[in-house]
C-alpha cells in the first residue's frame, strides 16, 4: 500500500501549542472588550443552506462560496442535459455550503428565533469562516472572524460604539490603526451624480479594489462594465478629494448636491464624526470616499480598519445593513456590525513582536521527578501550585536530570522545582529560575509563593 504524504488544503493552517497560546491571548482580549460592552455570545453551524447564503454577498462573493456535496448518491437527480449547464448541475448536487461570513447566518438566526429575542439584540460571535479564494499572504481559505452586531435600532450611537470597541481592542493589543469610514448612501449619491444611479453595484464592486489594483485599473474595469468615459471622468476627482474629514465632506456636498440620498449619507457621516469627537476617537478616523465594501447587504455607514505599521489588507471591517433580515421574511429590522479578522490581526501582532512573553509560555513551573517517594512529595506541592492558578506540570518519568532539564529548556519553562532525597529529608525544595540560573531553597508548602507569576 502506497504511503500518502501528509498535507493540508492550501489556504488552511495548523496551529502549534505556542501559536494557540498567542491566539488565545488575542481572542481573550477581543472577547473581554465585547463582554464589557454587554454583547451576548452566540454560535451558528459551520454549514448553512445555500438558499441562505447565495445572493447575499454580490456576484464576487457567490463565486467564493465553498459548496458541500449532498450526502449519498449526489448525482441521482442529474440529467444528461444538466451536464452542459454548470449552474443547474451545482443546484442539484449541492444544497449546503460553508458559511462565508458570520453576518448572514446571524441575520438568519435573528429571523428564525425572533420570538425569543429582546430587541435591540447585541451579540458577539467568534468562529471560523471559509472562502474559496486564492491563498496569499494575509488571505486564507479558512480563517476566524470576531463579530459584534446590534440589531433592532437605527441610532448612529451604535456606529459610534463600534468605533469605540475598535479603539479599545487595538489599543489593548498594541496595534496602531486608522479607521476608514464611508457611507453607502454617499456612494449612491456619487453614482447618481455621474449619471449612473442604476449601476451603483457595478461601480462599488470596481472602486472597492482601488487599494489592490490602483485607480487606473479600476477605471479600466469600470469601462469594461460599460460605465461611460464621461462618468469615469466625473468619478475620478471625487475619489481623489483631499483635506481633513470636514473638508472632504464639504467639497462632496457640492459634487452630489442633486442627490437627496447622498446628502443624507453626508449628514449621517457628520453626526457619527461628532459622536466620535465627543468620545475622543476622532484622531484615527479617515473619511475615505473610495471605500465601498462590495457586499450587497450594506445600506449606510461602512468601516474598514488598516494597521499603520504593518503591510497587510484590512484587519477589521463592517457596516450598517438595514434590509438584511428582510430577505428572510422579517422586514424593517435595522442592524449594524463589525468583524475583526483574527488571522490578519495575529499576523500583524506576530510581525511586530507584540505578543507578551506570557502569551507564549504554556507551562510556568516544571517539577522534576526523582523516583516514587520524591514524586509523591512533588505531586502534593504541584497541587498547591496549581491551586494558586499557576500553570505547572511534573515530568512523568524518573529520567536522568539532564533529560528533564533539557525538556524544560526546549519548552521555555521559566521555573524548575527540585525535590530530591536530600530535600525530602529536610522538608525543602530547590526552585531554579531557568532564565537567570538563580536558585533558592524554600520550605515545602511555600513553593507557590516562590514561583508566582
Amino acid at each position: 500500500m502506497a504511503i500518502t504524504k501528509p498535507s493540508i488544503p492550501k489556504g488552511t493552517r495548523d496551529f502549534s501549542p505556542a501559536e494557540m497560546s498567542r491566539r488565545n491571548y488575542m481572542f481573550d482580549i477581543i472577547k473581554d472588550v465585547f463582554r464589557t460592552h454587554r454583547f451576548l455570545p452566540l454560535e451558528t453551524p459551520a454549514m448553512e443552506n445555500l438558499s441562505t447564503l447565495l445572493g447575499k454577498y454580490g456576484e464576487e462573493g457567490d463565486k467564493l462560496l465553498f459548496r458541500i456535496l449532498n450526502s449519498g448518491d449526489f448525482t441521482r437527480e442529474l440529467k444528461p442535459s444538466d451536464l452542459g449547464n454548470p449552474a443547474a448541475t451545482a443546484t442539484k448536487i449541492s444544497e449546503k455550503g460553508l458559511r462565508y461570513d458570520l453576518t448572514v447566518p446571524f441575520a438568519r438566526y435573528v429571523v428564525q428565533h425572533r420570538g425569543d429575542i429582546v430587541f435591540p439584540f447585541r451579540r458577539y460571535q467568534v468562529q471560523p469562516v471559509w472562502r474559496a479564494d486564492r491563498p496569499q499572504k494575509g488571505r486564507y481559505r479558512e480563517f476566524y472572524q470576531c463579530d459584534v452586531d446590534i440589531v433592532g435600532s437605527r441610532s448612529l450611537l451604535n456606529e459610534a460604539e463600534l468605533v469605540q470597541i475598535v479603539d479599545k481592542v487595538f489599543d489593548r493589543l498594541g496595534i496602531s490603526v486608522t479607521v476608514k469610514l464611508n457611507n453607502r448612501k454617499i456612494l449612491a449619491g456619487i453614482a447618481q451624480a455621474i449619471g449612473h444611479a442604476d449601476r451603483m453595484m457595478d461601480i462599488t464592486i470596481a472602486i472597492d479594489k482601488i487599494d489592490k489594483i490602483g485607480m487606473e485599473a479600476v477605471c479600466e474595469e469600470l469601462a469594461a462594465r460599460e460605465i461611460s468615459p464621461e462618468a469615469i471622468g466625473k468619478l475620478k476627482p471625487i475619489l481623489k478629494l483631499e483635506g481633513d474629514n470636514t473638508a472632504k465632506l464639504n467639497l462632496l456636498k457640492n459634487s452630489i448636491k442633486e442627490s437627496d440620498t447622498g446628502l443624507e449619507g453626508i449628514a449621517e457621516m457628520e453626526k457619527l464624526l461628532g459622536y466620535c469627537c465627543t468620545l475622543g476617537l476622532d484622531g484615527n478616523l479617515e473619511v475615505d470616499l473610495s471605500l465601498a465594501r462590495g457586499l450587497n447587504y450594506y445600506t449606510g455607514t461602512i468601516f474598514e480598519v488598516k494597521a499603520n505599521d504593518f503591510q497587510i489588507g484590512s484587519i477589521c471591517g463592517g457596516g450598517r445593513y438595514d434590509d438584511l433580515t428582510g430577505i428572510f421574511g422579517m422586514p424593517d429590522t435595522p442592524g449594524v456590525g463589525i468583524s475583526f479578522g483574527a488571522d490578519r490581526i495575529y499576523d500583524v501582532m506576530n510581525g511586530l513582536g507584540l505578543f507578551p512573553e506570557e502569551a507564549t509560555v504554556t507551562t510556568h513551573v516544571l517539577f522534576l521527578n526523582f523516583g516514587p517517594a520524591e514524586e509523591l512529595a512533588a505531586m502534593k506541592e504541584l497541587a498547591a501550585v496549581r491551586s494558586a492558578g499557576i500553570p505547572s506540570e511534573i515530568y512523568p518519568d524518573s529520567a536522568k536530570i539532564k533529560k528533564q532539564m533539557d525538556y524544560a529548556n526546549k519548552r521555555s519553562i521559566p521555573y524548575v522545582v527540585i525535590i530530591g532525597s536530600d530535600e525530602l529529608a529536610s522538608g525543602t525544595a530547590v526552585v531554579k529560575n531557568m532564565r537567570t540560573g538563580d536558585q533558592q531553597t524554600v520550605r515545602l508548602g511555600t513553593v507557590a509563593g516562590a514561583v508566582s507569576m
